[in-house]
């Protein structure tokens, strides 16, 4: 499964970018603020566990000023002294949960996603090498956990929730797993995980652009 990763991830990204307004619909859809979006990159860690490979997850706190409480991948805004957002991603993952690059192999990237909050995201997909010990940073990070991969990429589980935001009706997809609510960009990349996972292409190799 891992290779299969690795080998769909190196043909590119699909789309040049997902967002946040890809499922509004209808006259009430707002309209994009390019010109605010911040740099951002997480990173999409695949655990290889006995019992069937694992993504892990975080739970942010909840005084954040930015998605407090939500579901979240490791990462966070670019650094100036961020190389690429493989650097960004691999420095927001230490600071966060502890784990250290030589833990982690890259894989590929998923499609770049911009957030109705002004975030354009690179998605980098790394397989994490067990056994490792998680050091959660509390000023960040309130709670940490895996879900199966095989539960994402099973589409029965893939969601389509909708809220108000800021007076308008906001469309999202949602992931519900134990007691944990996945929803948003969080849930939208890993939708975009699945459909990598799934795509019937014939496989190319191709260096991916971080």
């Amino acid at each position: 499964m891992l290779e299969l990763i690795r080998q769909r991830l190196q043909q590119g990204p699909r789309r040049a970018l997902r967002s946040d307004y890809d499922l509004y619909e209808g006259p009430d859809a707002p309209i994009k603020q390019s010109d605010a979006v911040r740099r951002a990159a997480v990173l999409v860690p695949i655990i290889p566990r006995a019992e069937g490979a694992t993504i892990l997850l975080t739970r942010r706190a909840e005084h954040l000023s930015h998605h407090a409480g939500q579901i979240s991948f490791p990462g966070g805004r670019a650094d100036e002294g961020d190389a690429n957002a493989i650097a960004t991603a691999l420095r927001e993952t230490h600071e966060e949960v502890g784990l250290t690059s030589d833990r982690i192999d890259i894989l590929g990237r998923l499609d770049s996603y911009e957030t109705v909050t002004g975030f354009r995201i690179v998605p980098v997909v790394g397989m994490v090498a067990p056994p490792f010990d998680l050091r959660l940073d509390s000023r960040e990070v309130a709670d940490a956990f895996e879900v199966p991969l095989d539960f994402i990429l099973d589409s029965t589980n893939h969601q389509r929730h909708s809220r108000m935001f800021r007076g308008q009706r906001r469309h999202f997809y949602a992931m519900p797993y134990q007691d944990f609510y996945i929803w948003g960009a969080t849930a939208h990349m890993l939708v975009n995980l699945a459909e990598v996972l799934g795509d019937e292409r014939p496989l190319e190799q191709s260096e991916p652009n971080l």
